[in-house]
């Protein structure tokens, strides 16, 4: 079998670490670099340097920002009475896109995955009880994934909120909108009807 030279190998072998990218992809990629002239290749090195250079954990939410604290928790237009919590950064990004969200932010840099050894001290749940003790915070909105380790996490969550006062609420799950009922799993269809309102 045909072996590429060392440099071309190595910088296959490098981008087919990320998440999602197999050896086909990351050949693919790595040839479209190749390919590239030397300023575009220039260019995102840069941007990779620059990224780690400069993005840091918002100290109060752990959202990714390049100041401290972040945007959202500097915002005096944000309302400070509720924090949603996501478990990713990414997560954030899609409720902000629908411009209804106007509360707070917690990000908890995972779910609670007992296979992968992720349990409660490896998230960001500690500093999110200590952002209580304002006493400022109403309402907890738990906007974890609808899977096995997101129902996980956020049940867990529920449990240690339910003692401090605070109200926690759940997303609600179902049926996305724009999509056809027969493509609708047990389980989807499970969570639309649990969280069916009156019209």
């Amino acid at each position: 079998m045909l072996d590429y030279v060392v440099p071309v190998t190595k910088l296959i072998d490098q981008l087919e670490r990320l998440p999602g990218i197999g050896r086909k992809s990351a050949q693919r990629l790595a040839f479209y670099i190749l390919r590239s002239n030397r300023e575009e290749a220039n260019r995102l090195i840069e941007a990779i340097v620059e990224v780690k250079e400069k993005i840091i954990l918002c100290s109060t939410c752990h959202n990714i920002t390049d100041q401290d604290p972040c945007f959202f928790c500097t915002s005096p237009t944000r309302d400070h009475r509720q924090i949603l919590v996501v478990e990713e950064p990414y997560n954030l990004v899609t409720v902000e896109r629908t411009r209804e969200y106007k509360g707070l932010y917690h990000v908890l840099h995972g779910a609670l995955s007992p296979i992968r050894g992720i349990g409660p001290d490896q998230l960001k749940i500690k500093s999110l009880l200590e952002r209580l003790r304002s006493g400022e915070v109403e309402e907890i909105i738990l906007a974890t994934n609808p899977n096995t380790e997101g129902e996980a996490t956020a049940n867990y969550l529920s449990r240690l909120l339910k003692p401090l006062g605070v109200r926690a609420t759940r997303i609600a799950m179902g049926v996305p909108v724009g999509s056809d009922l027969e493509f609708a799993d047990e389980v989807t269809m499970n969570k639309a009807l649990a969280n069916r309102h009156e019209v």
